[in-house]
């Protein structure tokens, strides 16, 4: 697998697209109830939670999925990240490479200030 890997503070495995090509093979590989995570705006990785999410994961890794995302490279301000289920992914015929939409998520708000700390 050619995805970026960041393991959480609490241990736990986040595996993360590089491309369209490899959020495919990431989404690909999701299993129903784990948990994934997407900018709200377009042009991020797809992040992957691959174990059961312990206490501070869903934060560290919208932090992880913001620091790779357009939004934060063209803006370099807060970046709100969306959070959902394996189980809610789909995909139609008409949708363009590493395009995914989701029937549910939460949201979660990510600061400038976290990301410039994660980046330190």
């Amino acid at each position: 697998m050619n995805f970026r890997q960041h393991t959480s503070k609490q241990g736990t495995l986040f595996l993360a697209g590089k491309s369209s090509k490899t959020n495919e093979l990431l989404i690909a590989q999701v299993e129903k109830d784990e948990d994934v995570l997407h900018t709200a705006k377009p042009g991020s990785p797809f992040v992957n939670i691959k174990e059961k999410t312990k206490k501070g994961d869903l934060k560290e890794a919208a932090i992880f999925c913001a620091v790779y995302s357009q939004d934060w490279k063209k803006n370099k301000k807060d970046v709100l990240v969306h959070v959902f289920k394996g189980r809610g992914i789909f995909k139609d015929k008409m949708m363009k490479e590493g395009t995914f939409s989701v029937k549910k998520f939460k949201e979660i708000k990510v600061k400038k200030s976290e990301i410039e700390r994660w980046l330190q």
